[in-house]
């Protein structure tokens, strides 16, 4: 089939998932990058929600992370990033939806609350979803599945590269207690998929100092 165009934004967590599974895999793609804040027109014929990342390959046009990463991994199966055995591929699909209605969910609430009372909810939810990665999603293995990285360690790693955020804005690192997944995160953080792909701390520091009505923070660059 002809190359793959992916429409994606250099801030969307979501598309960071999907640029890696295209880098996992070696497959060729042409990027295109969108504005959020000014779509082009007819956009919407390519992801009917408006969002990103979409891909286009051929006469297939797929969008939502999840559902284009799953596409990627039966149309080029090499290297698989699911397991084959139904069983566990549905252990995955189960992490992955925990990462989407979950832990995503909390973060966004600890740090985009719109009161302290929501923050602090966000702050259980969010240290209670970490603890609970490390106690159930690690153990067997250097990654969330064991040995082999896969669309688990996808769907969560990029609320792990924002980490910085909650460190600088509600004062939250990763706690003392999880520190099988902080070795996950170092060894996540050092493929080059993921580094290929990674926006500096600044990027998202400047970012959500606008988005949260914050200083900008001392030695952060303005634009």
């Amino acid at each position: 089939m002809s190359k793959i165009q992916l429409y994606f934004a250099k801030g969307s967590t979501f598309s960071q998932r999907t640029r890696v599974v295209l880098l996992e895999k070696g497959i060729e793609f042409t990027p295109i990058e969108i504005d959020l804040q000014n779509k082009p027109d007819g956009y919407t014929e390519i992801s009917r929600y408006g969002k990103v990342p979409a891909i286009k390959h051929g006469n297939v046009i797929v969008y939502e992370s999840a559902i284009i990463n799953e596409y990627l991994d039966e149309v080029f199966p090499e290297p698989a990033l699911l397991p084959s055995d139904p069983a566990k591929k549905a252990i995955a699909r189960i992490w992955i939806d925990y990462a989407n209605t979950r832990f995503v969910p909390a973060f966004n609430k600890f740090l985009r609350g719109k009161d302290s009372q929501e923050q602090e909810q966000g702050r259980k939810e969010f240290t209670e979803a970490l603890l609970y990665l490390e106690q159930e999603g690690l153990g067997k293995g250097d990654y969330l599945l064991g040995d082999q990285f896969s669309l688990v360690d996808i769907s969560f790693y990029p609320w792990f590269e924002r980490l910085p955020l909650l460190e600088h804005f509600r004062q939250l690192s990763l706690p003392a207690e999880t520190p099988r997944l902080q070795t996950w995160w170092d060894l996540v953080g050092d493929r080059s998929s993921i580094q290929t792909v990674a926006n500096p701390v600044d990027f998202y520091l400047q970012r959500f100092a606008k988005i949260l009505g914050e200083p900008i923070p001392v030695g952060v660059a303005q634009k």
